[in-house]
């Protein structure tokens, strides 16, 4: 019999988790085995109806580094169990080798993680079959009725008995295997890499594979409590400390991820961290791919650079980006890839000899195809050397932390007032003296500005974290950091004012 039942929508209302660009985020304090069984039982309810999903099933699942983690694992299995699935650990490794192992066993699976965010959070990432799940998925999801057996959860919403795991299963070789087998073994011969582990889950999991493709490679920085790396807002903490790595070991290159392994960072031989969006448009020219798909706030330098017979834009968020590579691969296109400014790399379609498509985030793609396309150009694997080759166009990005998004959304309505032409006068009051008169607005995602000397602000609240990002771009990075730097100011200052008041 059961106890209580209730939408996944009013679960996500009570608990404040709730979707955001990629699967489900809270504070772990919201994320009670109870919430985290309710979700599971919701998306296995969603699959079911897709024919997915069913009594004897096996479902995937691994989890981050957090301390939160093994619980919310535990709390999802129980829900499996209890809908007669089978649960399949796959330990605590990267997103992208659960995915890889779940797609090619045709399994759904789940990731529990938090990514970048700090440690008081985390969130479960949901994949179907063959893909993550993406937003018209997650529309069928919330609005699924889940009930609670009697007895299951105490009066704290944690599990009355707790649930045992299953052992594991080893999916991280075949991840290994899939990057030797397209590179080969000799492909980073000669470099000297460093891999900052910090505590990303596939701290050693990945520098297993830079090894098995030739590298040499140094283990820096490793951390047993959580470390909040963002790739697309690095810290300056972690600049400077790939800047004296680099300086203090010689090294060519260094590696890292963020906490769940499938968002890339990779520095040139003094250190300096490349932006993702510049990372990925390398890669995908080391491919040759022939379609790319990108968001919106990602650098203009991919069209700029006239390496594609095609390229797309698209909301913030690897959903987008998939439902994008789908369309394009369905349009004609044999080589489609994608990317975003975080530096998360997806295939939609198969690049190459043994690349088959993993249409979800890697980091480790990037990271490879990038390293061995400076390896093959000479001159001692220098990164720095594919970058300057690429049109002038830098990137910069940052964020207002713990700023409401009702407050991030009032300033945005507050620009977007009137028609277009009352609105870039809206902009040019608040921007004009940073950039100029403003010539252009894109509103796929947030608000992107474009100005007439060609500089770009875009602002836009986070989906997965309660805080406002900033995105500038201009010819050269002081510009950009210094534009970033400005538009912050007059968004902490005069416009929250003006927006609080309006």
């Amino acid at each position: 019999m059961a106890e209580h039942c209730a939408t996944i929508a009013e679960l996500m209302a009570a608990s404040g988790v709730g979707f955001g660009t990629s699967g489900a985020r809270g504070l772990v304090s919201g994320m009670t085995d109870r919430i985290c069984y309710g979700y599971t039982a919701g998306f296995l309810q969603h699959l079911s109806a897709q024919g997915e999903f069913g009594p004897g099933r096996a479902v995937a699942i691994a989890g981050d580094l957090r301390p939160s983690s093994p619980r919310i694992i535990a709390a999802c299995i129980a829900a499996i169990r209890d809908m007669g699935g089978k649960a399949v650990f796959c330990g605590y490794v990267p997103t992208p080798a659960l995915a890889l192992y779940a797609f090619g066993e045709g399994m759904s699976s789940l990731m529990v993680t938090g990514s970048h965010i700090p440690d008081d959070r985390n969130g479960i990432k949901f994949y179907r079959a063959h893909r993550e799940v993406l937003k018209d998925d997650e529309a069928g999801m919330s609005g699924q009725m889940v009930c609670f057996p009697e007895g299951r959860f105490g009066a704290d919403g944690m599990l009355a008995v707790p649930e045992s795991l299953p052992a594991v299963v080893d999916v991280e070789a075949a991840y290994l295997a899939r990057y030797v087998a397209h590179f080969g073994g000799d492909a980073l011969t000669g470099l000297r890499l460093g891999f900052y582990q910090h505590s990303a889950v596939g701290r050693d999991c990945i520098p297993r594979i830079l090894t098995a493709l030739g590298a040499k490679v140094m283990l820096l920085g490793r951390s047993e409590r959580f470390v909040p790396v963002d790739t697309e807002a690095v810290r300056p903490e972690d600049i400077a400390l790939a800047a004296g790595w680099a300086a203090e070991h010689h090294l060519d290159a260094i590696a890292s991820t963020d906490g769940d392994s499938d968002r890339p960072l990779l520095s040139d031989h003094t250190g300096e961290w490349l932006r993702g969006d510049v990372l990925g448009v390398l890669c995908a020219r080391a491919l040759a791919a022939d379609c790319v798909v990108t968001p919106v706030s990602s650098n203009t330098v991919l069209e700029a650079c006239g390496a594609f017979a095609a390229t797309a834009r698209t909301r913030i968020g690897s959903p987008y980006v998939i439902a994008r590579m789908m369309a394009s691969s369905a349009e004609g296109h044999t080589r489609v890839c994608g990317y975003e400014a975080n530096g998360g790399f997806l295939t939609g379609s198969d690049l190459g000899d043994n690349l088959p498509a993993l249409p979800t985030r890697d980091a480790v793609l990037p990271i490879v195809a990038v390293l061995a396309a400076a390896a093959q150009k000479g001159g001692g694997g220098r990164v720095a050397d594919l970058v300057a080759a690429l049109p002038p166009r830098v990137t910069f990005s940052d964020r207002i932390a713990d700023f409401p998004t009702e407050a991030s959304r009032a300033i945005l309505a507050l620009l977007e007032q009137g028609d277009e032409a009352a609105q870039l006068q809206h902009i040019g009051a608040y921007f004009g003296t940073l950039a100029g008169p403003p010539v252009a607005i894109n509103r796929t995602d947030g608000l992107r500005m474009t100005f007439a000397g060609g500089e770009i602000i875009h602002l836009r609240p986070s989906g997965n974290a309660p805080e406002l990002r900033c995105y500038t771009e201009a010819e050269d990075a002081g510009l950009a950091q210094a534009l970033n730097g400005a538009a912050l100011d007059i968004v902490r200052g005069q416009l929250a004012a003006d927006a609080a008041q309006a």
